[in-house]
Formats: C-alpha cells, structure tokens, sequence
C-alpha cells in the first residue's frame, strides 16, 4: 500500500508522462504501460504491466526521495 501511496502523490500530468514513456525490449522502442501493479523498490517505485501494443512484459523505475 505503501507504493500506491507514493505513485497517487505524484501529480497526475507526472504519472502519464511516466506510464507513456516505459521501454519495450520487444517493440524496441517507447510504449504505454498497461495492466500495471505498483511495487516497492530500493530506488522508490515500480511498475510492472504489459506492453499497450504487443502485450509483453514491460516495468518501469521510478525514483523517489525517501
């Protein structure tokens, strides 16, 4: 809970761009994440979902201040 916390207080325009701009190995290129589950992580956050167009698994770091 303590992850969703931390990814609802970043404002919403930051939490698009971040959802919008998540690496795909298989597309190689720049996707939308989709699906996606807020996870701890040493750095801050992490979010793990599927590639919007070809369904891969796909995460994405975000780091966070304590």
């Amino acid at each position: 809970m303590e992850a969703n916390r931390k990814w609802m207080a970043l404002p919403k325009d930051i939490r698009n761009r971040l959802k919008d701009n998540v690496f795909c190995g298989n597309c190689s290129g720049a996707t939308t994440i989709v699906n996606f589950i807020v996870e701890e992580n040493e750095a801050g956050i992490i979010l793990q979902g599927e590639c919007k167009h070809c369904g891969k698994r796909v995460a994405r770091v975000v780091e966070m201040d304590s």
